[in-house]
């Protein structure tokens, strides 16, 4: 924008208006030498990412036209030599009435810069567009809240702060945005919808301030008095209040150093190396980053009122049920309900909650075919399969879409008469219900539950669309229908799961009893410390993974390798590494228990980072993710060796005989254990940053399936496994997704009862996922019959099958989780295996 280094004075052009430019080589920042053409330049460059944050807001500037040694001017009102082209309003005050620049244009701000208004202030509503004379104020458009730490805090407890008051926020419908205030703190912003008051506002914050307060009393105050703020973090509720302003997104700051109010992501607050940014630092963002703030949707604070995201998700779920009643019009269209017994109503009945059902219909018309129906939002989603369903792994069959079918059509069986849409007679070969294991819109697993012909899984694979693809797919649409060459968890349910080499669980498992996991209760450390004998207890480390039951069996000269989760599901084509790890480390046949752990740069267990390498079945795509995320498994326990059942042994005799049993390689791991001394190992854990400790009693025998107090596990943190009962719509950056989730927990007698929401700890790769699984499972009404009214007033509710696990302060008297945080999803866990821990 300026023409040259040596030019003191200029006179240029920004946009429509012409600036003059004075005193260039001023320096206003003297520990950094940066000079007013420095901070001209910034301005200019930061226009486009700044503008949208101060339009239309009287903008109070914070002068320092001798640098930054030397006292500011703060100023409202223009002064006379105000260029006629810069947008003005009036506000009347108590003590008079001020005219307020606005900052509509990069001229404008580059004019400000030329003034050394190094900080502008804006409030946090705008004037009305188009407005008359002077414009009148709107209700603000956003809430503020200034996290500010006192003498002996500093920027980590600020983001503390921030992440406990984002939970709130979100849980009230709004998405806050972290902005490092280029001074000391943080700012939050949550965009709103401008339909509350600023007292309302104000009310809103104060109340978020006081709860912040009053949960976590050691960290935050919410009163303005200095003398309560030592080694806290104020959260300044008052910058709502319609007469105040706050230091704008992208402003200088005047300090010693050219520090700026950034924008920031959450992801970059989790950074440990997190920090002020100054201009240059910012300079090298714009064009690069996206703006945090830019395009954040409207949320609302009004007392008993809905949001956008609400509303838009009604319309969305009108919609759909709109499509599903539809879906049946081509079905009617080619019956006559006077020549045909078929079953011909009007429209979909509402989905029923536990509606599973399946049919597959032996039909006799011009040429033999079996249909193939799977109850899906509340009708039958069909296929037609001309040599009906393969019983060999190693053969598919085609299988064709034909229009969706009424439920009732599933109890249908007799004569089509002559000249009639698939005019011949149908029986009923085989029907019941089925386990959903996946619904896309090219692939579909089921387990079957069938009366006349048992249980078995099949998949679905879409190999060509047919015309005008509907909300289930097209008629005419081509697909495969697959028996998986993995029946684990099918039948019986406590075979092995499938094995790597080719061979399955079920084969693996043939002949060998099977076994269930022993499980843990929570506890404390007075629980395993002190008593009669200290030495009663050995100590290992609580990994932060997935449990598995390993089969290992020799087969035809070589290793045969099956995994299995606690709920039965087939874990070895996943974990492909691991299977092999397991070939090689076993010497002999054994059935083991352990861990599967993705570990992070440190070395250390993440269940974050083992998400990635979840619900893959992708044969590519297991094997890309394993070179990008690989994974062990830490073994702890043996239950089989050669035949021979271990777990009336004590724990001692296991744990001696998998540590002679194990060769440890890069895939397999037998972690050592403590002995005798609780202290130590917590320590430990600590240290390295795990969830915490087991204590296992010496003496005590494997109780497989059982929760006993022979296991004790004791964490840093409180965990708890949890059950999807249904969502709530997003507002902000999260419009058009998943706010938040409503959970369900099992009591002592197994009930789900309503646990509350968790809003916060979704990674951005969750949340692409979230509505996917979500919708797959969506039914009209609550599962549970205690979901307060305020939860459940835009609710979308699903049928409770997906298992996750969030990290949490502590239990109401209510029975609620209080301040849960999402860890991941449990796919090693069934919605009855979750009790309150």
């Amino acid at each position: 924008m300026l023409t040259g280094d040596d030019e003191d004075t200029q006179v240029v052009r920004v946009g429509n208006h012409d600036v003059r430019l004075t005193h260039l080589s001023k320096v206003l920042y003297p520990e950094t030498g940066t000079t007013k053409r420095d901070v001209v330049e910034y301005y200019a460059a930061v226009a486009d990412a700044m503008l949208p944050h101060v339009r239309d807001r009287p903008a109070t500037r914070k002068r320092w036209p001798d640098g930054v040694g030397a006292d500011p001017f703060f100023h409202k009102d223009l002064g006379r030599g105000t260029p006629d082209w810069v947008v003005r309003r009036s506000l009347e005050h108590r003590t008079g009435t001020s005219t307020y620049p606005l900052v509509q244009d990069a001229a404008t701000l580059v004019w400000l810069a030329q003034m050394a208004a190094l900080e502008i202030h804006v409030p946090q509503w705008r004037f009305a567009r188009p407005a008359g004379k002077d414009g009148s104020p709107r209700d603000p458009d956003r809430l503020v809240l200034d996290l500010d730490p006192g003498e002996g805090a500093g920027l980590p407890e600020c983001v503390e702060v921030a992440r406990l008051a984002r939970a709130i926020l979100r849980d009230t419908g709004l998405e806050p945005v972290p902005v490092t205030s280029g001074s000391k703190g943080i700012h939050l912003y949550a965009r709103l919808d401008g339909r509350a008051s600023a007292e309302q506002v104000t009310e809103v914050a104060h109340e978020l301030a006081r709860a912040l307060e009053a949960d976590h009393g050691d960290l935050v105050v919410s009163d303005m008095k200095k003398t309560l703020r030592r080694g806290k973090v104020l959260v300044d509720w008052s910058q709502n209040n319609g007469s105040k302003t706050t230091v704008a997104p992208y402003s200088l700051r005047g300090r010693s150093w050219p520090w700026v109010a950034v924008p920031r992501t959450w992801r970059e607050l989790g950074s440990p190396h997190l920090r002020q940014l100054d201009l240059k630092e910012v300079l090298s963002r714009i064009g690069r980053r996206p703006d945090p703030l830019a395009g954040a949707g409207a949320g609302r604070v009004k007392a008993g009122g809905g949001d956008r995201g609400a509303e838009a998700g009604d319309d969305a779920d009108g919609d759909r049920v709109r499509r599903r009643r539809d879906a049946l019009s081509t079905y009617r269209e080619k019956r006559d309900r006077a020549r045909t017994d078929e079953p011909v109503p009007d429209s979909a009945p509402e989905p029923r909650p536990d509606g599973s059902s399946f049919v597959i219909q032996e039909h006799h018309a011009s040429r033999l075919h079996w249909d193939f129906r799977l109850e899906r939002d509340g009708v039958l989603v069909s296929w037609a399969l001309p040599k009906g369903e393969p019983d060999d792994p190693a053969r598919n069959h085609l299988a064709v879409q034909t229009e969706d079918h009424p439920l009732e059509y599933g109890g249908f069986a007799g004569t089509i008469a002559k000249g009639e849409y698939g005019a011949g007679t149908v029986t009923i070969w085989d029907a019941g219900s089925y386990d959903l294991e996946k619904w896309h819109d090219d692939e579909v697993v089921v387990v079957l539950h069938g009366s006349e012909h048992g249980d078995r899984r099949l998949a679905l694979i879409r190999t060509k669309e047919g015309e005008g693809a509907g909300e289930h797919g097209a008629p005419g649409s081509q697909w495969l229908i697959h028996r998986t060459k993995s029946q684990d968890g099918v039948g019986a349910r406590s075979a092995a799961a499938p094995t790597g080499g080719g061979a399955s669980s079920a084969e693996v498992a043939s002949g060998r009893r099977t076994y269930e996991a022993m499980l843990t209760t929570l506890g404390q450390r007075d629980d395993v410390v002190g008593g009669g004998d200290p030495g009663s207890w050995a100590f290992e480390m609580k990994w932060d993974g997935i449990r598995t039951l390993a089969r290992v069996e020799e087969q035809e000269g070589r290793s045969a390798v099956a995994l299995r989760s606690r709920n039965q599901k087939d874990q070895g084509p996943g974990y492909p590494e691991i299977v092999d790890g397991l070939g090689r480390a076993v010497r002999g046949e054994a059935v083991l228990d352990g861990e599967i752990v993705a570990l992070d740069e440190q070395g250390r267990p993440s269940f974050a980072r083992l998400q990635q390498r979840m619900n893959l079945a992708d044969p590519r795509g297991i094997g890309a993710a394993a070179k990008r995320v690989p994974v062990q498994v830490f073994l702890f326990d043996v239950l089989e060796q050669d035949g021979e059942p271990l777990l009336d042994l004590p724990y001692t005799d296991r744990r001696e005989r998998l540590e002679a049993l194990v060769t440890e390689n890069d895939a397999v791991k037998v972690p050592p254990a403590f002995d005798g001394d609780f202290d130590a190992a917590w320590e430990s854990s600590e240290r390295l940053g795990l969830e915490g400790v087991l204590a296992k009693r010496r003496d005590s025998p494997y109780a497989a399936g059982r929760r006993t107090r022979s296991w004790i596990k004791i964490k840093h943190a409180r965990t708890q496994e949890v059950v999807v009962v249904g969502w709530r719509p997003g507002n902000g950056r999260r419009a058009g997704t998943v706010g938040s989730l409503l959970l369900g927990v099992g009591d002592d007698d197994g009930r789900l009862r309503y646990a509350g929401r968790v809003g916060t700890g979704f990674s951005d790769r969750d949340l692409d996922d979230l509505r996917d699984r979500l919708g797959r499972d969506a039914r009209k009404t609550s599962p549970l019959d205690d979901v307060p009214r305020a939860d459940a007033r835009d609710a979308r509710w699903v049928t409770p099958r997906l298992v996750g696990e969030v990290e949490f302060a502590e239990w109401t008297d209510d029975g609620r989780l209080r301040q849960p945080r999402w860890r991941g999803w449990r796919e090693d866990k069934a919605p009855s295996q979750v009790r309150r821990e």
